[in-house]
């Protein structure tokens, strides 16, 4: 039986029917169409999933979309505009802090929430920040830069 829920996702609100066992990422990326939050190991090792659920980072595969009613949820796609990049996200393009990509949107939400609870981290607290988000493919030194670039301009 679906269960109506209420969430405001990057500042618009919606009000659906969802299954209960519907997975957050499933409902981000088939129910809206905002397909930034990447699936990926679906068991929350890898991060490309992550979104912020009331200021929280979350990996959207392991949370059902019923468990975010009532809500505010930030998807990759809420995160500065064309033209106006988030500090994060100028931080990513300017330091390459991607290598194939898959896991930037998750890198950057990450990215966000630390420099939010923290305007100044060194670089041990950026490394501890971004701590569950598995990047595979780089070694996290540019990701880290992209950060630091990200809080210098906060």
């Amino acid at each position: 039986m679906k269960k109506a829920i209420s969430v405001t996702v990057n500042g618009a609100v919606h009000t659906l029917e969802v299954e209960p066992r519907l997975l957050l990422v499933h409902f981000l990326r088939d129910v809206l169409n905002l397909t930034g939050a990447h699936v990926g190991c679906e068991t929350s090792i890898c991060g490309a999933c992550t979104v912020l659920v009331d200021g929280q980072a979350v990996k959207s595969c392991t949370m059902f979309a019923v468990q975010a009613d009532g809500g505010e949820i930030t998807t990759i796609e809420g995160i500065g505009a064309e033209g106006n990049l988030h500090p994060v996200q100028e931080g990513f393009w300017e330091h390459h802090g991607l290598q194939c990509g898959y896991c930037t949107p998750g890198m950057i939400i990450a990215g966000v929430q630390l420099l939010d609870r923290n305007a100044s981290p060194n670089v041990d607290e950026i490394r501890h920040g971004l701590e569950g988000n598995l990047c595979r493919c780089t070694g996290y030194q540019h990701i880290v830069q992209a950060v630091q670039y990200a809080a210098g301009k906060k």
